[in-house]
């Protein structure tokens, strides 16, 4: 969790967002009124926000249904507003995916949007028209269940989730997805580069403009370059040094993102996600990136915190006492020589 003590007043959400299937110049600012660098380039530069109570994958109650009329965005906004308030939740028997006793923290925290993209669609992704990711393919599956083991196992550090060591950021991608704070981000450019700063976590992606990939060093966001198709800036990133992020991907996953204007204060951030390392077919998303009044707050954290410490102290005590990581018994029924809490000395 950041660090900063400041809570964020929401800024409007509203943003004029167009179908998928419309191109970005049909939605764009007249060329002659768009915002250039001295370079001639589009003028992305300055700070952003890409919060939104709209999630990324369709909800399975809506499963038939891709746009919400404005009433019942209204009462989906109310709903979900609603469940997910943490000072709504009762410890003692979780939701809103958390289970019991161990809500984190309380509403006062979190910055997630509060209202539905402009367009009413009720998911992010668009394609597959379903709004939902596809299913992991069987490649996937075996690495997902390596991964999960690793996780169980908790070795050391190596093993635990690049998000708990401070690696990477949960929302900062790539590509970059809605969480539940710290959907904040500035964008700097200069002739040959343009640099994405993420709030989470304190990541400074540098892309570099009408260059080739390398692998000279591995990065765990990949490797990105990046040209301009007209007005939109169009980024390639691939080579990323895990074989296993947060978003489920192998290293040999290749994003595209898109970024271009809409009206003076919004872009328009699109994004697809190839990787046949873990899903059969490609899938691709679409948000509206606000322009913030404030700035990037920093992320504190870093590799090796007390919580990271913590995480492995406990599991190791559970270890001791014959119990898995959860505080649950072992299963000894498969492994005899394995001694749960209860077996007799």
């Amino acid at each position: 969790m950041s660090s900063k003590m400041i809570i964020r007043k929401a800024a409007t959400l509203a943003t004029l967002f167009m179908a998928p299937y419309l191109s970005a110049q049909s939605v764009a600012p007249q060329s002659s009124d768009m915002p250039r660098t001295e370079y001639g380039q589009p003028n992305f530069q300055g700070t952003y926000t890409f919060r939104t109570i709209t999630p990324l994958n369709r909800p399975a109650e809506l499963a038939d249904k891709a746009t919400l009329t404005p009433e019942e965005a209204a009462e989906w906004e109310a709903y979900e507003n609603e469940r997910q308030n943490r000072d709504l939740i009762i410890d003692s028997v979780g939701g809103a995916g958390y289970p019991p006793g161990v809500i984190s923290y309380n509403e006062f925290w979190y910055e997630r949007g509060n209202e539905t993209i402009e367009s009413r669609r009720t998911s992010l992704v668009y394609d597959p028209p379903n709004g939902r990711v596809p299913p992991l393919n069987a490649i996937g599956r075996e690495r997902n269940a390596a991964y999960g083991e690793r996780l169980n196992e908790s070795a050391g550090p190596e093993a635990r989730t690049t998000v708990d060591r401070c690696l990477t950021g949960f929302v900062g991608g790539p590509p970059m997805i809605p969480g539940s704070y710290n959907n904040n981000m500035q964008i700097v450019q200069t002739k040959d580069q343009i640099m994405i700063l993420n709030e989470m976590v304190h990541s400074a992606r540098i892309i570099r403009l009408n260059d080739e990939h390398n692998t000279k060093q591995l990065k765990w966001e990949g490797d990105s370059v990046a040209h301009w198709d007209g007005d939109t800036l169009v980024i390639n990133t691939r080579h990323f040094y895990y074989d296993y992020n947060l978003r489920g991907m192998s290293d040999q996953a290749v994003i595209e993102e898109r970024i271009s204007w809409i009206d003076a204060n919004t872009l328009n951030y699109d994004f697809t996600v190839e990787d046949p390392l873990t899903w059969d077919q490609s899938w691709s998303a679409s948000l509206p990136l606000q322009r913030s009044p404030d700035p990037v707050y920093e992320y504190a954290c870093h590799e090796g915190n007390h919580g990271l410490a913590g995480i492995l102290a406990g599991w190791r005590r559970y270890e001791s006492m014959g119990m898995n990581g959860d505080g649950t018994p072992k299963d000894t029924s498969k492994d005899p020589n394995r001694r749960g809490p209860d077996s007799e000395i």
